[in-house]
């Protein structure tokens, strides 16, 4: 019997084939995504909210100290309640650099000349971190750098024939003067022997020139966002001083031959209208503040215009009938009978004073008054044409189904309780009586009246078992109201 020979993988064209095909779609996959990051692959992902995205596209690089470390994976636009358009990237990251400190800031860089850009990050000092997931804040993204293309697009066609026309002019004005621009030179010996001190103190720690710099660079940025309005003030200005060009004789010259005449005449008349303006100064700023309200109360004002003028059209008439009235409620007033009606009533309000002390707490805090009238409105029940029933309730009194003949199925003694003939305060009784058989009572509850807690007791009493209690319960009261009370204005 011949034994079968084992055919070796390798010499299986089908099964290369297959595995060939199988290798390349993977290598393919992976180098597809590999901008993505490889798949399966534990990422650390962030989102950052910066306020420009321009050039930065799907798959741009994310760098930390100009080291990659991830790819920014989806970029879309936001809308601001004030209208402003910022862009928000999610970034997957490298699961090393994670937890990145939560003051760590933003910025789209270049990365080439041709418009290529990344992602930098820039580790913070805070003790706070990010979690995987969380959101870089807007205020963290630092403004969109100056790009290479911007800087170019400052000279445009317009700013290069401006160019040649001032290169132009200064050649001008230089031609002929040489001999001029010679002793120009040869002045400028002794003008740098006096600068050597000026550079030493300027170079001087003391001096702190560093400082001034920063300074004028936040100058800079606090007149940066007004750039554009300065550009058209320039360009205001031009048109302008093309304007006085054709006025400039007679007239301005005429203007300047008197200027030393007028100044003159300032000098000496100026100071004497010091003090108006000083007072009017003072007078303005004590006036600003209701200035300021006029500002807001304009539209009403414009309303009340706009409404009263027909009904002053009207107040003619109305004051003719009106004096007829006037006329009655002055004899009213004027009425002995009046008077004395008047000192009554006064008299009333002064004894009703003290009874008003006590009874206003107990509505205005307890609001008992208000519930002794529902309670009183709902004690009749809906009926016929025959009236109204009014609702009843059977209660059992506590010890009055006592059974003597069977104590121990039926309810337990209450000696001297509300529903059996008393003789004293049920105060507990004989073995095998209501364990709760004790008189609490408290007929005249705290109402917040003068002198009196500021509570509503009645009915929120802490009374203590075991023993009667009669009238204000000792130890701390409730001081939460009824739901039904009036809330105290603060």
């Amino acid at each position: 019997m011949k034994r079968r020979r084992r055919t070796s993988i390798a010499a299986n064209p089908v099964l290369i084939g297959v595995v060939t095909v199988f290798v390349a779609v993977v290598l393919v996959f992976l180098a597809y995504n590999a901008n993505s990051g490889l798949p399966f692959v534990p990422t650390y992902d962030l989102k950052v909210r910066v306020p420009n995205a321009a050039g930065l596209v799907k798959g741009n690089e994310v760098r930390l100290g100009g080291t990659r470390v991830g790819t920014v994976t989806q970029i879309t636009p936001q809308t601001l309640p004030d209208g402003t358009v910022i862009a928000n990237l999610n970034l997957k990251l490298q699961r090393s650099i994670e937890p990145l400190p939560a003051d760590t800031m933003v910025m789209i860089r270049p990365r080439s000349a041709i418009g290529l850009k990344y992602v930098q990050l820039t580790r913070g000092t805070s003790n706070d971190t990010l979690a995987n997931g969380a959101t870089v804040p807007l205020s963290q993204a630092r403004p969109v750098p100056v790009e290479l293309d911007d800087f170019l697009n400052i000279f445009d066609a317009q700013t290069r024939r401006a160019s040649q026309r001032n290169l132009g002019s200064f050649g001008n004005a230089i031609s002929g003067r040489g001999q001029n621009l010679n002793q120009a030179i040869q002045d400028l010996e002794p003008m740098l022997d006096e600068l050597e001190p000026l550079a030493n103190n300027l170079a001087s720690s003391r001096t702190n020139l560093a400082g001034f710099f920063r300074g004028l660079a936040q100058s800079a940025g606090v007149v940066a966002p007004a750039a554009e309005t300065q550009g058209q003030m320039f360009a205001n200005l031009d048109t302008t001083f093309t304007a006085l060009a054709g006025v400039a004789r007679p007239y301005i010259q005429e203007s300047i031959v008197e200027g030393p005449e007028t100044l003159r005449t300032s000098t000496e008349y100026l100071p004497q209208l010091r003090p108006f303006l000083s007072n009017s100064a003072l007078l303005f700023t004590r006036l600003q503040p209701g200035i300021n309200y006029f500002a807001d109360a304009a539209p009403s004002l414009a309303n009340i215009v706009t409404v009263g003028t027909p009904v002053y059209k009207k107040s003619p008439a109305f004051n003719a009938q009106l004096a007829t009235t006037l006329t009655a409620v002055s004899e009213f007033a004027t009425d002995p009978q009046v008077l004395l009606g008047v000192s009554d009533l006064t008299e009333t309000t002064g004894l009703l004073d003290p009874t008003l002390a006590f009874a206003t707490p107990a509505q205005t805090v307890c609001n008992y008054i208000g519930i002794a009238l529902r309670n009183v409105q709902e004690v009749s029940s809906e009926g016929g044409t025959n009236g109204n029933a009014l609702r009843a309730t059977v209660l059992a009194t506590p010890g009055g189904t006592y059974d003597p003949a069977n104590p121990s199925t039926s309810p337990p003694l209450s000696p001297n309780n509300e529903g059996v003939p008393a003789s004293s305060p049920a105060n507990g009784g004989p073995e095998g009586s209501d364990p709760a058989n004790f008189l609490h009572s408290n007929p005249y509850p705290y109402t917040a009246a003068p002198g009196q807690p500021k509570t509503c007791e009645a009915g929120t009493e802490n009374f203590e078992g075991g023993k009667v209690v009669i009238g204000n319960p000792p130890g701390p009261l409730f001081t939460d109201m009824p739901s039904t009370a009036i809330k105290e204005g603060k």
